[in-house]
């Protein structure tokens, strides 16, 4: 089994499951069961997949729950800017959201690249 503490794209999916809860904290009351649940449950997806892959034995278990974690990384990333467009997001968290999200996305994307190339 893997450790998925000693993962770089785990401490960033982490992170962004933490930013998007306090993003989302302030969310118009009515949002709740949309937008609000919709990135929340994404944000809680990315860094549970990438734990879920880590137990599984095989490496292509492994690769396809990293394959989904992306996914949602990259559902929550449209959302984000969904949100920033609506007027919901606070600017001074905009942009310290946005960074985190590409940099997630780089390092997981670069780690699922590196496993398809074994």
């Amino acid at each position: 089994m893997r450790n998925h503490s000693k993962l770089r794209a785990f401490e960033l999916a982490d992170e962004i499951a933490v930013l998007i809860y306090k993003v989302t904290k302030d969310f118009p009351k009515d949002e709740i069961y949309g937008l609000t649940s919709q990135m929340r449950r994404a944000g809680i997806s990315v860094p549970s997949n990438i734990v879920e892959g880590c137990a599984r034995e095989s490496q292509a278990e492994y690769l396809r729950f990293l394959e989904i974690a992306f996914g949602s990384l990259r559902e929550l990333h449209y959302q984000f800017t969904l949100a920033v467009r609506l007027g919901y997001a606070r600017e001074s968290e905009i942009s310290e959201c946005k960074l985190k999200l590409l940099e997630t996305e780089k390092v997981l994307g670069a780690l699922i690249r590196s496993l398809r190339k074994r």
